[in-house]
């Protein structure tokens, strides 16, 4: 034992892995090639590379914490799946890569450990926390454009599906000047934006692309050699930049942000070409763009912008844009205020009249009180752009039916919205600026935002109806106010077009012209839903409060998720100020048991999270335990009478959220009132949990489902309860809870419940209730006595 040293090797841990791994991997790499095994060969080959660059800028010392921690990340990954796909041994790792001490870490450690299944992880192992995150970003940055227009430009940046011929995000609006800069030279070097909102749905979509719609800015034809006399400022569509991005989404391959990617230019052919069905015959493969196009860097980060912005600092600071998914995130957070309605300028349809040819129409689009003032900077044009007052469309060139496909922002105060409606003015532009200063609207259109019952406009395609008639009028709101907006509205009113075109103060319906439009309302505050905004707004119209609660499990579940929080605080409102009667106690509860109900489906289980947030940072009702506990124990003993009791077993199947929220609420009344009223709750607790029990003795055959449904879900709520309840009572409760049943009955769920109770704290206390045993056996005491020795060896057997 004398004379020992301890040699410490120079180089970090995860360099020395590195190595071995590289020569245990090497070994294997040159069997594949003489077993012929090509494709498996040069996947190894890639990730051998990738590890002996990686092994070299951990030795260079050099990196900056954050892309260490990132590149730690990286190599762990790595290994890890170069491991199982190679049917290596795994390697148990702690939550920072590091791989844990076997001496320091037991069998039951490891068989509790949180592996990634194989399923979860990517094609190339790129990003090993790719399943586990809800949410992801894609990180781009534009290097430069190289195009030879000779006049300003608006480049439109966005995700695009080409399946189903759809923007899936806003678009990232850079302003390039004629002389081939940035027109903010700020902007020159800083062009970076984060496509962000994005879940797994989008990463399950056969493609994505990463498309650039390019508009000038200038004459209607750039041959026009006299500018003096030529209409400037048009927006005249160009071109279109598109590159495939599938496989960095899905994370199939390394996405560098330091690795430049060239998107090859489109330009626009016939005239008669809108951008968007450009957008349908280019790929990313095809067509020579004679070296004009865009140069951008990209990458895929995990995690919504607060986590972004921690881990990828270097990459994500503040003057970074961020454009958000036309859509909800799959994970709408508490706190996440959002209320913005995306427009849509599909198509048009416009009878030339007394013109000897068709019209070169410009759609000007603006947001109007309800008197038609102009509500300043309510539109916004892309992410990264300031907000505008006006918006003007491209100019398609003598197009009778022009396809715009011109997405646009409106944000303005949720209190303004039901006074608001959006206007459309159609004009003629000419090509010459003397003919054209004399050209006026020649047609209009409108479209409320909120309906008369309070909800907003429907997601989808509007057919609007075009007005002519003075030019003046067209921006007097008391004449076009009272005409029909849409033809849908026509039809509902029974009318006909001709009937309805009679002159209104100056204005008219045109049956020759037509305009339509899409809409898209992405507000954590504003429904579509009449039913859920009766519950929301319940105080208006008190006397409907139980209608609605009832209609609540009517709704479609997708649109009380993404109202979450506001729903949940009206049904507690709605409780807490009824606290002296039990009204609308059970039809509370009912509409709570409903929404953790749609939360446990798959569909919505990323909402748990959500769920948990809300419980710990949001809820507020300090009474809410008592009316809970109270219509929780009336369910239990109706149903161990044998009676009919149809919500209870939803009930059980919420039990853990149910006493989530109980404690929660009994936590807040004690800090409040300082533990008052403690062993008045610790006494219903105790009334609660022999309800429970009594549902376990209980002979009647339509019990027998219900107790199943309790031996599974009793287990979820001691983490909760046994922090604001004594252990030893719960102990004694527990245990007379599992010897109820007769023990021929249930065993295998007994097993099973117990199995989980033995993974709760409350089996770790050591001042829990223990019975006596000669056998000295005291951990696993509780298992054999309940059930005997029989089978309590076959629990721990299993």
């Amino acid at each position: 034992k004398r004379n020992t040293e301890n040699i410490v090797p120079a180089e970090i841990p995860l360099v020395q892995e590195v190595t071995t791994t590289l020569w245990e991997w090497g070994s294997i790499w040159k069997q594949l090639y003489v077993a012929n095994k090509k494709e498996r060969f040069r996947q190894v080959q890639s990730m051998m590379y990738d590890l002996m660059e990686w092994r070299s800028q951990l030795l260079s010392g050099t990196l900056p914490k954050d892309e260490l921690k990132e590149l730690k990340q990286k190599v762990t990954s790595k290994i890890d799946y170069g491991n199982k796909i190679l049917e290596l041994d795994l390697i148990v790792r702690d939550e920072d890569g590091n791989i844990l001490d076997p001496d320091k870490t037991s069998v039951i450690i490891c068989q509790n450990w949180p592996f990634l299944s194989e399923s979860d992880q990517p094609d190339y192992g790129t990003y090993s926390r790719i399943s586990s995150s809800p949410t992801y970003s894609l990180y781009v940055f534009v290097r430069n454009f190289v195009c030879r227009i000779g006049e300003d430009a608006e480049l439109f940046m966005s995700l695009y599906d080409p399946q189903k011929h759809t923007v899936i995000s806003e678009n990232y609006l850079v302003r390039w000047g004629s002389k081939g800069f940035p027109k903010e030279i700020d902007m020159l070097n800083n062009l970076k934006v984060v496509f962000t909102d994005l879940g797994n749905k989008d990463l399950n979509r056969d493609k994505v692309y990463l498309i650039c719609q390019i508009v000038r800015v200038g004459r209607m034809d750039l041959k026009d050699s006299n500018t003096k006399k030529c209409t400037q400022g048009l927006r005249r569509p160009f071109g279109v930049a598109v590159m495939d991005i599938t496989d960095t989404i899905k994370g199939k391959v390394e996405s560098d942000e330091e690795k430049q990617h060239f998107i090859p230019f489109h330009p626009v052919v016939a005239e008669n070409d809108s951008l968007h069905s450009l957008l349908g015959k280019v790929t990313a493969s095809k067509g020579d763009s004679g070296g004009q196009g865009l140069w951008v860097t990209m990458k895929m980060l995990v995690g919504d912008m607060s986590q972004i912005r921690k881990d990828y600092p270097h990459l994500v600071d503040r003057t970074t844009v961020v454009a958000r998914k036309l859509g909800f995130p799959e994970i709408i957070m508490p706190g996440d205020i959002r209320n913005d309605i995306y427009v849509t300028l599909t198509t048009g349809d416009f009878d030339k009249y007394n013109k000897t040819t068709q019209r070169n129409v410009e759609v000007i689009m603006c947001v109007c009180d309800e008197e038609g003032k102009v509500i300043p900077n309510a539109i916004c044009l892309g992410a990264g752009d300031k907000p505008v007052s006006e918006y003007r469309s491209v100019l398609y060139y003598q197009v009778k039916q022009p396809r715009w496909m011109e997405t646009l922002k409106v944000a303005v105060p949720i209190e303004d919205m039901q006074r608001i409606h959006l206007r459309f003015m159609f004009r003629h532009r000419s090509s010459q600026e003397s003919k054209d200063k004399g050209e006026k609207n020649f047609a209009m259109a409108y479209v409320k935002l909120m309906k008369e019952d309070g909800t907003t406009l429907q997601d989808g395609s509007h057919e609007l109806v075009v007005l002519k008639g003075d030019s003046k009028k067209m921006e007097d709101a008391s004449a076009y106010l009272t005409l029909p907006s849409s033809r849908q509205h026509v039809e509902n009113k029974g009318l006909t077009l001709s009937r309805s075109a009679s002159s209104v103060g100056g204005l008219s319906v045109s049956t020759r012209d037509a305009f339509s439009i899409s809409t898209l309302v992405c507000s954590t505050k504003l429904t579509q839903n009449v039913g859920l905004l009766g519950l929301l707004k319940w105080r208006m119209k008190p006397e409907l409060l139980q209608e609605n609660l009832e209609k609540l499990k009517i709704v479609d579940g997708e649109e009380v998720v993404k109202f979450l929080q506001d729903t949940l605080d009206a049904l507690f409102n709605i409780m807490m100020e009824h606290s002296h009667s039990d009204e609308y106690d059970i039809l509370v509860f009912d509409a709570l048991i409903y929404i953790i109900g749609l939360i446990a489906d798959r569909k919505f289980q990323h909402f748990n999270t959500v769920l948990e947030a809300y419980i710990q940072q949001h809820f507020s009702a300090t009474l809410a335990y008592k009316k809970l506990m109270t219509v929780l124990k009336t369910y239990l003993d109706t149903s161990s009478r044998g009676e009919q009791c149809e919500p209870i077993l939803r009930t059980l199947k919420a039990l853990e959220y149910v006493f989530k929220f109980i404690v929660r609420s009994r936590t807040l009344f004690s800090q409040l009132y300082e533990g008052k009223e403690q062993t008045e709750f610790e006494e219903s607790m105790r009334r609660l949990f022999e309800s429970i029990n009594n549902l376990m003795k209980s002979q009647y055959k339509t019990t027998i489902l219900l107790q199943v449904a309790a031996l599974k879900y009793i287990p979820s709520v001691l983490q909760d309860v046994e922090t604001v309840f004594d252990a030893k009572l719960l102990s004694q409760l527990l245990y007379e809870f599992y010897t109820c049943i007769p023990p021929v009955k249930l065993q295998k769920q007994k097993v099973q419940s117990m199995n989980e109770i033995v993974r709760s704290n409350l089996f770790k206390k050591q001042d829990r209730m223990r019975p006596r045993c000669s056998h000295g056996l005291t951990f696993y005491t509780p298992f054999l006595w309940l059930f005997g020795w029989e089978s309590g060896l076959l629990l721990l057997s299993t």
